[in-house]
């Protein structure tokens, strides 16, 4: 490939971006993991229950949905996701497929929701993932509206978990 060192972009750069593999989890007594405990930055990681982790990624399944081949629709329950999670849109982009299928990807400022559907049998995948202070798991109930069921399945990661260790003993 003729531009193959964009791939390089953000490793060691300013940002703080390590090449991969560089380090594993940060040790608790570390000054880092100090830093990344203190509740005054503005990394928009997550610092719950002596956690602290990237962000919340949901894995929603919606089963025996209605409207899943609707690209309107889909971008509307994004938006919905968006402000019920208390979310920052930037951008959305859909997919329709022929004969049927919709992909899609809603990139928020606390990361994205996305999507890949199958009509004919009722079934989307949907995947939200948000750090900071959304509220992901309000998408649930958006979802079971847009989509006129209440069959669902969810999965929850939490992102980085184990990352940075787990609270600092004082």
């Amino acid at each position: 490939m003729k531009d193959a060192d964009l791939f390089q972009l953000g490793i060691g750069l300013e940002t703080g971006a390590h090449e991969e593999g560089s380090h594993g989890p940060i040790a608790a007594n570390s000054n880092l993991a100090c830093e990344l405990l203190d509740e005054d930055r503005h990394d928009h990681f997550i610092r719950r229950d002596g956690k602290v982790f990237a962000g919340t990624h949901l894995i929603i399944e919606v089963m025996d949905g209605h409207g899943l081949d609707d690209e309107d629709r889909i971008q509307q329950a994004f938006r919905d996701c968006v402000e019920d999670c208390g979310a920052t849109l930037l951008h959305i982009h859909t997919h329709k497929f022929s004969p049927q299928g919709v992909s899609g990807v809603a990139v928020l400022s606390e990361s994205h929701i996305s999507v890949h559907t199958w009509p004919e049998i009722g079934y989307g995948a949907f995947d939200v993932f948000m750090c900071g202070d959304a509220q992901p798991w309000n998408a649930v109930d958006v979802l079971k509206a847009a989509f006129q069921t209440e069959n669902v399945r969810v999965k929850e990661l939490l992102r980085g978990d184990g990352i940075v260790a787990d609270e600092v003993a004082a």
